[in-house]
């Protein structure tokens, strides 16, 4: 099995995160595609959720990540007991999670599920990739939400289908293979 060096710097991100709602206990907010959601090792990525979020609201800790490029709601906590609270749901599976897709072609199906092993590769780091031998299981559900096409200046129209998916395990870019 290779080492894995991870030598990713994020670009820098010019949006702002969105607070959608606030109490005493917790924040919901919306996460811009191209923000981390920690900071990374490296310090050239200190810029993340985490860090523009304990500036305005110091003891604020993560309850769950968003991948690097994806954006979308992210529930964070006001201190470490609310933290241990919700933590507990998210890690019991109480909470729904779904994401919405856009991918190339139409699929057969309207609805579906999705297992393979997946594992992090170290010719494409920080990506991930199948893997039976060393994979950690990943399993999703999907349900077509709709099937259009996008036109292109004097070439075919592209099928896009647009989903609905909901993890069922909680791997790293299990939604992108």
């Amino acid at each position: 099995m290779s080492t894995i060096i991870d030598t990713f710097v994020a670009p820098p991100c010019r949006e702002q995160i969105t607070l959608l709602y606030q109490d005493e206990h917790l924040l919901l907010i919306n996460k811009p595609a191209g923000l981390l959601s920690l900071s990374g090792k490296d310090p050239r990525n200190l810029d993340s959720v985490h860090h523009r979020l304990v500036q305005r609201f110091p003891g604020c800790t993560l309850v769950h990540r968003l991948d690097f490029g994806t954006s979308g709601l992210m529930v964070i906590a006001r201190n470490k007991g609310i933290n241990a609270l919700l933590c507990q749901q998210f890690s019991q599976r109480t909470v729904d999670k779904v994401y919405t897709a856009l991918l190339c072609g139409h699929l057969a199906e309207d609805e579906g599920i999705v297992e393979a092993a997946i594992a992090k590769d170290p010719a494409r780091f920080p990506r991930m990739s199948l893997c039976a031998r060393h994979g950690k299981p990943a399993r999703s559900r999907y349900r077509v939400i709709d099937r259009l096409y996008q036109s292109r200046d004097g070439e075919r129209a592209l099928a896009l289908t647009r989903v609905a998916l909901t993890p069922e395990t909680g791997r790293t870019h299990q939604l992108r293979i």
